[in-house]
């Protein structure tokens, strides 16, 4: 018989644990020496031994899978029941136990750490379910651009905490997800019609701003002249709305057109102000010649005058910025023409010269009686006096002369 201090073979082959003071068979292994019969049931508890010095490893380097660590302790548990293996078997029961109270708290701490991420994986869906509500809670001002990439980015975030966050139960997870869904089918709904209508605006604008291009188009035959109606049909292009892909073409070719008309207006207004510069320098000229006019005889004057006026006239215009200050000289010579004249002819009417006439008779009446009155007068009336024939000989000597 062959045996150890924790089990033996009898002669039939049949292996047999010590465990706790008695003896239980634990299998038999015929025609082979007791030996090798006791030494494979050894080997099964080297096997048993290396389980549980793996869970003791496990809980040592801080693993904190606690629901593999209690399977792996249940199992060795029931395995160390009644082992078909020969060893101190009492010594693997006593480890077991004894790791059990940290695998205990190290599941607490994993409930604990597990419902603290689910109530943080929870606040982020409630986060998530709360904007998208948001987003669709005005329709009719919302930014669709804008949204959609929102939207898209709050699913994404959705399915990452599903991927990657901590398995909440479906039964607390699910309403929140009702919400979201909710807002997200009512989004794609309201964005679906946006668009749909928005299709048709494009139809229109695309319409009305090809429509714009051609009359833009058939305006380069006028060239510079076209100038107006473009800005018009420019004003109706603002108020056409957006032509959606075909805005860009169609603004190019319109754009296009424009250029050409405005660049004519430039090349014209350029050979204008080139004409206009010549026209300047005639008239600057002519001016010389106005001031060179002697008003004394005013009717040479004014025949002078009359050829420069026709002479002018033909130049044509001066920029614009010049033309009072060119032409100031030929009014001022025009008006002292037209002053002369309506002198002249108050001198010449009849009823004017009997006025000045009798005026003149009166004044010198005053005269001869003032004189006589300063032989007589005493000497502190003499200087009124004086002062008094001094003025009305003032007075006849223009009184006279308007006469002439």
């Amino acid at each position: 018989m062959t045996s150890s201090e924790f089990g033996r073979v009898d002669e039939a082959n049949n292996v047999y644990l010590i465990d706790g003071g008695q003896e239980r068979i634990v299998g038999q292994y015929p025609n082979v020496p007791a030996e090798d019969a006791l030494s494979y049931f050894t080997r099964k508890f080297d096997d048993l031994a290396a389980q549980v010095r793996t869970l003791e490893q496990r809980l040592a380097s801080g693993i904190t899978d606690a629901k593999s660590l209690k399977t792996t302790r249940e199992h060795l548990k029931a395995e160390l029941v009644e082992p078909k293996a020969v060893g101190n078997v009492q010594n693997l029961r006593d480890r077991v136990e004894a790791v059990t109270g940290l695998i205990d708290a190290t599941s607490a701490k994993a409930n604990e750490e597990r419902a603290a991420a689910n109530q943080l994986a929870m606040a982020a869906k409630e986060e998530i379910a709360a904007r998208a509500e948001a987003l669709v809670a005005n329709l009719g001002g919302i930014n669709w651009k804008k949204s959609a990439v929102e939207m898209s980015e709050l699913f994404e975030r959705w399915q990452k905490l599903q991927k990657e966050g901590p398995k909440v139960p479906k039964a607390k997870t699910d309403p929140i997800w009702k919400r979201f869904s909710q807002a997200r089918a009512k989004f794609e709904q309201g964005r679906r019609a946006f668009f749909s209508n928005l299709d048709g605006a494009f139809k229109e604008a695309k319409a009305e701003k090809t429509s714009l291009v051609e009359s833009a188009k058939a305006l380069l035959a006028k060239g510079a002249g076209a100038t107006d109606q473009y800005k018009k049909l420019q004003n109706q292009w603002k108020l056409a709305g957006k032509a959606g892909k075909a805005e860009e073409a169609l603004w190019k070719e319109f754009r296009a057109a424009g250029d050409a008309i405005f660049a004519a207006k430039k090349a014209e207004d350029a050979e204008i102000e080139t004409s206009q510069r010549a026209n300047l320098e005639k008239k600057t000229a002519l001016n010389l010649e106005i001031d060179a006019l002697n008003f004394d005889n005013i009717e040479s004057a004014k025949k002078a005058l009359a050829n420069i006026q026709g002479r002018w006239e033909k130049i044509g215009h001066i920029p614009r910025d010049q033309v009072r200050k060119i032409e100031e000289p030929l009014r001022k010579a025009e008006k002292k023409i037209a002053d002369a004249a309506a002198e002249a002819w108050r001198r010449s009417d009849p009823a004017a010269k009997a006025r000045s006439n009798s005026l003149v008779s009166q004044l010198e009446e005053a005269i001869a009686g003032l004189e006589k009155s300063l032989e007589l007068a005493k000497p502190e009336k003499k200087k009124e006096i004086e002062e008094q024939i001094t003025a009305r000989k003032a007075w006849l000597l223009a009184a006279s002369q308007a006469v002439d």
